[in-house]
């Protein structure tokens, strides 16, 4: 920590400092001088952090993105400096959107996670917080940052450099998928188990989108779509092509969720395009009857179609 640094956190931060190494006894604070408001918590204290970046990585699988964990602790002011810059950046705040599913691990007074940290072989205690790991997919570790390098180099400005931090993220996005091998890839895997497909294409921005992938994910649903389909959604912004295998089976514009029941040759048996319009996320009583129509002509069984429907009567927005 250089003195340019030590300097800012004096001028500007509350933290009692970010590194695990005793720090010199602070001054008294002069009677005229108000006392500072502590800042509002980021860091959840009493998380299952090794349960909240497994459940990360499993987000990640589903939608080719990066997991990045942000160790730190709510005393810590740097800590807080980059979590709002993330927050109000309008490009970081895309950046982590579309590509990032975040998790941020609190490490105590470096008495907290300590042992998962070094699982990532993440040095918290030699580099300081707030510290940056990047996982992919699998969980595997892509890289690991000190943030100090990431921090303004501007005389007197206590706070991150946004462009070194936008640069650092994008340097570690995952590659894009192409739509046309996912879906391929799923219609031979529906041939060879004798499934359905599910095919729903959703992006980032859209928040019915999370619901019904949200929904597919609780267990007792996803153990009932697992046997009657192979899920595969497309991300219309991310996935290469995405938008042409949108519009090959969507033909009219209605928004987005919206999903298809596919045979092996990539055939549409029913889509989400019913009565009233594209069903979505299907939470009005005339949604939830046109989901109901698909499930039972893509042949599942009665009791299946019984327990998804009420599932979904249980989430229903009050006055549907």
């Amino acid at each position: 920590m250089n003195t340019l640094r030590i300097a800012s956190l004096a001028l500007a931060l509350w933290s009692p400092g970010v590194l695990a190494q005793a720090q010199p006894a602070a001054e008294p604070a002069k009677e005229a001088a108000p006392a500072k408001k502590a800042k509002p918590p980021i860091y959840d204290e009493k998380a299952d952090a090794k349960a909240a970046v497994e459940a990360a990585v499993s987000n990640a699988r589903k939608n080719n993105r990066r997991v990045l964990i942000q160790w730190g602790a709510n005393w810590c002011g740097w800590c807080h400096l980059l979590h709002e810059a993330m927050a109000s950046d309008k490009d970081l705040k895309r950046e982590l959107m579309y590509e990032y599913d975040v998790v941020l691990v609190d490490i105590g007074r470096f008495d907290r996670n300590m042992e998962l940290a070094a699982s990532y072989n993440a040095d918290l205690k030699a580099s300081g917080v707030p510290f940056l790991t990047i996982l992919d997919s699998s969980g595997k570790v892509i890289t690991n940052q000190e943030t100090g390098s990431l921090e303004s180099k501007e005389a007197g400005k206590a706070e991150h450099d946004r462009a070194a931090v936008l640069k650092f993220l994008k340097d570690h996005e995952a590659s894009p998928r192409n739509a046309e091998a996912v879906l391929k890839d799923a219609l031979s895997a529906a041939g060879t188990s004798g499934k359905k497909v599910f095919l729903h294409f959703g992006a980032p921005w859209c928040g019915w989108c999370h619901k019904l992938e949200n929904w597919m994910g609780r267990p007792e649903v996803a153990a009932i779509l697992d046997k009657a389909f192979i899920d595969v959604k497309i991300d219309v912004d991310r996935d290469t092509g995405g938008r042409d295998v949108h519009r090959r089976y969507q033909k009219e514009e209605s928004g987005i969720p919206w999903f298809a029941f596919l045979d092996a040759s990539g055939g549409a048996i029913i889509t989400s395009q019913g009565p009233e319009g594209n069903t979505g996320f299907p939470a009005a009583a005339e949604e939830i009857a046109h989901f109901e129509a698909m499930l039972k002509k893509a042949g599942l069984a009665a009791q299946d179609v019984e327990t998804l429907v009420a599932s979904l009567r249980e989430k229903a927005p009050a006055g549907h």
